[in-house]
């Protein structure tokens, strides 16, 4: 008895995990050829020459990280594996790339906090917020102490209503 063929699905899905998303790379070749039409077989090509590409980089980059007994593979170690690759000429547009990457990263942590924007020193915030949260106590505080006294004076009135008077006398 044959069962399906269960792995070859199995490593298309592992293969879909390890290239570049189908709509990114339709992206770019629209942005770069916006006026050419392209086969979906030329398109899966491209797909895959950028991906297979990728892996050859990494793969180089990370025998010459470990080569230099390093443990994180960084941008200098692309450039090395570019120039063994025998794409030495490239490595100028890629350090234009990763100069615009780290401009865009800074300027995303610039506008990641709030804090930053305003202006205001982090120790004249922490005391603005105590002083916030003072008043806040402040008005609780206010707010049980009349809620207090309005029942003391509800719990007086049906005291006095359910008492007999003694200003009346029975006795006439």
């Amino acid at each position: 008895m044959t069962t399906p063929n269960t792995s070859s699905a199995i490593g298309n899905n592992e293969d879909d995990e390890l290239t570049l998303p189908r709509a990114s790379m339709n992206k770019m070749i629209k942005e770069l050829v916006p006026s050419v039409r392209i086969a979906n077989e030329a398109r899966e090509l491209v797909l895959n020459c950028c991906t297979e590409f990728i892996h050859l980089l990494s793969s180089e980059a990370n025998e010459i990280c470990n080569q230099l007994h390093k443990k994180t593979i960084n941008a200098e170690h692309i450039f090395l594996a570019l120039e063994k690759l025998g794409f030495g000429d490239y490595q100028a547009e890629a350090e234009a790339v990763l100069k615009d990457c780290k401009a865009v990263a800074a300027k995303r942590r610039r506008q990641s906090t709030r804090l930053e924007n305003l202006g205001i020193p982090e120790e004249e915030l922490l005391r603005q917020q105590q002083e916030l949260f003072a008043r806040a106590r402040q008005e609780q505080a206010f707010a049980d102490q009349q809620q207090w006294e309005q029942l003391q004076a509800a719990a007086q009135q049906a005291q006095a209503a359910s008492t007999p008077n003694d200003d009346v006398d029975d006795y006439s």
